[in-house]
């Protein structure tokens, strides 16, 4: 039990400093950037200026200014966002981080319930022609960026078509096309991850044992395959979610949907230092978490590296 809690202990101590140090890197990086929030405001009167900068924290010096930041964010305010005036940070992150969660989870189930099972299916037919066409495909949804393809989709299915709506949120239909766009790459490395895993499974030296023993070949597969097999894609699963949280910028601005993404691109070309470092420090300690349950399902579905790290 010591052990453990000193483990976990230290993971915790680890992701308080990632965060500090992706939060202080984004606020120097905000500030050396040129421009300010309220450069549209220059023909403004000098004192409406003055109560501007006043108003933001902005006329004090610069470790005055992050160390008020900083106070703030320990007492969990995120700090009055420059482009909403009307809106906190944290109300702005409370209802487009759900929208974001939406697009994104649903994106990576989507990968998840077809990559593997068309991986499992294109390993089985290694060398086949059925093989060599899912793996050309594969290798196509990885080549295509997502800003490539995102408005692909709305060519091909809102504007030809008329089947879906090119943008919009509030409706299922409005999540069709977003999802589809941030689950293409991660479907197609997953399937590719899943035939490479479970091709090496498949010829190993227990499995021969097994099915020299008359075992059938579907008791092999499920019961004895499919589970080592998986254990590198439940590893990949921390990029991908990575990989769904920075596409989610480029699809949110495609698609026009209110959520994080959008929030963030609009946040820094506006200069919205608030906004940004919010986004920001909400998205590093989702990845963070993200990472930590990845590696304890991991451990649960392979105890030896749960052992290798005690």
């Amino acid at each position: 039990m010591t052990g453990f809690a000193k483990r976990w202990g230290l993971r915790l101590l680890e992701a308080a400093i990632t965060l500090w140090l992706l939060a202080t890197l984004c606020f120097v990086l905000l500030r050396a950037a040129p421009g300010g929030p309220f450069d549209a405001e220059k023909a403004a009167p000098p004192e409406v200026q003055a109560a501007l900068a006043a108003q933001y924290r902005l006329d004090r010096p610069l470790p005055a200014q992050y160390a008020a930041w900083l106070g703030d964010v320990a007492r969990g305010d995120l700090g009055p966002s420059f482009q909403y005036p009307d809106y906190t940070v944290n109300q702005l992150v409370a209802n487009a981080l759900p929208v974001s969660a939406l697009n994104g989870g649903l994106a990576l189930l989507l990968a998840l319930l077809l990559g593997v099972p068309l991986g499992v299916w294109s390993a089985l037919r290694a060398g086949r022609w059925t093989d060599r066409v899912l793996m050309f495909v594969a290798g196509l949804g990885l080549a295509v960026p997502k800003f490539v393809a995102a408005p692909l989709l709305v060519l091909l299915f809102a504007v030809t078509l008329h089947w879906l709506p090119a943008g919009g949120w509030g409706e299922w239909n409005n999540l069709v096309l977003p999802v589809i766009a941030l689950a293409l790459p991660n479907l197609a490395y997953c399937a590719r991850l899943t035939r490479a895993s479970m091709l090496e499974t498949l010829s190993a030296e227990y499995l021969r044992a097994a099915r020299a023993r008359g075992l059938s070949e579907a008791r092999l597969l499920f019961a004895h395959a499919l589970k080592p097999a998986l254990l590198p894609v439940v590893a990949w699963l921390s990029p991908a979610l990575i990989n769904v949280v920075t596409g989610s910028a480029v699809v949110e601005q495609v698609f026009g949907i209110p959520g994080m993404g959008r929030y963030f691109v609009q946040g820094a070309l506006n200069r919205d230092y608030t906004l940004v470092l919010g986004v920001v420090l909400v998205v590093g300690a989702l990845i963070v978490l993200i990472n930590t349950l990845v590696d304890a399902l991991r451990g649960w579905m392979d105890p030896r590296l749960e052992a290798a790290t005690a």
